[in-house]
Parts: structure tokens; C-alpha cells; sequence
């Protein structure tokens, strides 16, 4: 390694400890080189850093410093979520855009993506970008600005217009309560503005919850029951729209 290069890593890495996630072109910029060579600086120092949708981040962070609510919430319901995605990864079709959404429930739908189908992907959340990685059939569109580690996602509403320059044929939201007559609701306000673009731009939207979560109603609303084509559980496909009109 080249005296340059190690002291560009050092930077980055005391960057790193200040500041959690970094954006490629904001790393270029501090290290005065191009974004390209910043890239191969990432990837020549796997022990040090991951590159997850654009953003840097120390390769320990994305296992081992998942925020503490949100590894509280992957416990939770497990095998419940699981199920739903088994139901709701029926819905994805090869060569197609989908949007899948933060939280611990749609980590499992990543997982069942069949290895051979060749989709794109947009997310703003780490642990949901660190599954779609592994994907070698994805292309990944991660959505960027301001850092949650609540939830450990982004937000920021200049990537609109990103999201409103794809065509998205299926999204997948996620939810911390279902109420039959207030809607869909999470914990972040953030999240809530996310997912209502989202939603306003898919051609079908599904909200894929385990059934702990019907009853249940949080403080940021973000749909009406009736905004989804289906609300998918463990049990499999609620028809609400038609449920509602009856």
C-alpha cells in the first residue's frame, strides 16, 4: 500500500468514527480524489469498510452495531414475518422494479428472492441494502440523506426526485400497526413521507405485516387501509379494498 493510500484510509476510517455513514461523493471530496478511486480504496479494504447503495460505512457497523430497536424488532415475530414474505415474494416478477421498505419484517422477502430473477430494487434502509448486496441479480437504487439509526434508514426528499424518475411496479411497506379505520401507521415520522411517495407512484402497493400488528395504531400515519391492493400476514392475502366497499 502506497503512502497516499494509507493515509487516505486512516482518514476515512477517523471520518468513519465521527460521523457513521458517509456518502461516496462526500468521502471524494474530503480525500481530494475520484469518486472511482474511492471505490477501490472501499473495496482493497474489506476489514475496514462497506459500500452499501452510495454510502461508506465501517464494515463492523453492519453486523455488529445494528441499533439496539431495531435488533429488538427482528426477534420479534420471526417466523410470523417470515411467513408473510413467503406469501408476498409471489408478487415479485423478474425484470421488474420493486421498492421494499424499512424494518425487520421484509429483511425475509430479500431473502426468498429466486437467485435467478433479474430486478431492480429500491430501499433506504442499511440492514435492507446489506441483504439486497447479496443478491447477484439486483440492481440496487438506495435513497439517501439524513441518517436514522433508529431504524437505521435515510431520509431526505432531494431523492425524490430519483423515485419519481423510476418506474416502480411493486411496493412492499411495512408497518408497526394496521387499524381498520385509522389505516397504516409507524413509529418515524421520516418513514411516514417515504412510503407515502412510494405509494403514490407504484403500480401495486401490499403491506406486508405479521398479524401481531392489526389492532394495533402508532403515531405516524402514513395510508388507509384502502391504499393497498392487499395487506399480506402470515395467513396470507386480506383483500381490504374490497373488504371496505362491501
Amino acid at each position: 500500500m502506497t503512502a497516499r493510500k494509507a493515509q487516505r484510509t486512516v482518514t476515512l476510517i477517523n471520518a468513519l468514527s465521527e460521523r457513521r455513514v458517509i456518502h461516496l461523493s462526500e468521502a471524494s471530496t474530503l480525500l481530494g480524489v475520484s469518486e472511482m478511486t474511492v471505490r477501490r480504496d472501499v473495496a482493497e479494504n474489506p476489514e475496514h469498510f462497506a459500500y452499501l447503495g452510495g454510502h461508506i460505512m465501517a464494515a463492523a457497523q453492519i453486523e455488529a452495531d445494528i441499533p439496539y430497536q431495531l435488533a429488538t424488532a427482528a426477534d420479534s415475530h420471526a417466523a410470523a414475518k417470515r411467513d408473510a414474505c413467503l406469501h408476498a415474494v409471489q408478487k415479485i416478477r423478474p425484470d421488474e422494479t420493486i421498492f421494499v421498505d424499512c424494518g425487520t419484517t421484509l429483511v425475509h422477502l430479500i431473502d426468498l428472492i429466486p437467485e435467478n430473477y433479474q430486478i431492480t430494487a429500491i430501499c433506504y434502509a442499511m440492514n435492507v441494502a446489506e441483504r439486497l448486496v447479496r443478491k447477484a441479480n439486483v440492481t440496487i437504487i438506495m435513497l439517501g440523506g439524513v441518517y436514522y439509526p433508529a431504524s437505521a434508514s435515510f431520509s431526505g426528499t432531494h431523492d425524490f426526485d430519483i423515485l419519481s424518475s423510476v418506474g416502480i411496479n411493486v411496493a412492499f411497506l411495512s408497518a408497526a400497526g394496521v387499524d381498520d379505520k385509522r389505516g397504516a401507521t409507524c413509529e418515524h415520522f421520516h418513514e411516514a413521507v417515504v412510503k407515502q411517495k412510494v405509494m403514490s407512484l407504484a403500480r401495486e402497493n401490499y403491506l406486508v405485516v405479521d398479524s401481531s400488528k392489526l389492532g394495533r395504531l402508532k403515531r405516524a400515519f402514513f395510508a388507509p387501509v384502502t391504499g393497498f391492493d392487499a395487506v399480506i400476514t402470515e395467513h396470507g392475502e386480506t383483500q381490504l379494498r374490497q373488504a371496505a366497499s362491501a
